[in-house]
């Protein structure tokens, strides 16, 4: 693959943003953005997890921050999550403790889990450690299963 940096460069941003607003109640498709970059052969797939899980770190961050300085105010409108969600989290977290991060990719309880985490005080390095593996790991699977299917 002959790499073309200007159009690599805005492709790890598109990804970036993508996997930044995946992570935040903005729309994003992250997992399709990353799949779309592959299939162009548009950046180095190592180089497409970092920014991937970066951007999406970066997104978690911003959940967390609402759960550790703005919990008190979730009856708002604005706030990311609704209340049964913000339970069901509660509830997850305190049974599984700070390991379910690790799970904090997943769809429907990821986010609520990074609110309560910031809620119950989960520190920033413990959070930042936990969400950056299992939010890696999950694009490194996906990254995986594409280099399979197409028989790289």
């Amino acid at each position: 693959m002959v790499a073309d940096t200007e159009t690599d460069l805005a492709a790890y941003a598109a990804l970036f943003i993508s996997a930044f607003t995946s992570a935040t109640l903005l729309p994003g498709s992250s997992e399709a953005a990353l799949l779309t970059l592959l299939a162009m052969g548009r950046g180095e797939p190592v180089t497409l997890v970092v920014v991937a899980t970066a951007g999406n770190l970066l997104g978690s961050l911003v959940n967390w921050m609402l759960g550790r300085f703005f919990s008190a105010l979730r009856e708002r409108r604005w706030f990311p999550i609704d209340e049964p969600s913000y339970r069901r989290a509660t509830d997850w977290f305190n049974r599984y403790g700070v390991w379910s991060l690790l799970l904090s990719w997943l769809p429907i309880i990821g986010d609520p889990l990074i609110v309560v985490a910031g809620a119950l005080r989960v520190g920033l390095l413990r959070f930042v450690l936990l969400v950056s593996i299992g939010k890696g790991a999950r694009y490194i699977f996906i990254v995986g299963a594409y280099s399979w299917w197409n028989g790289a």
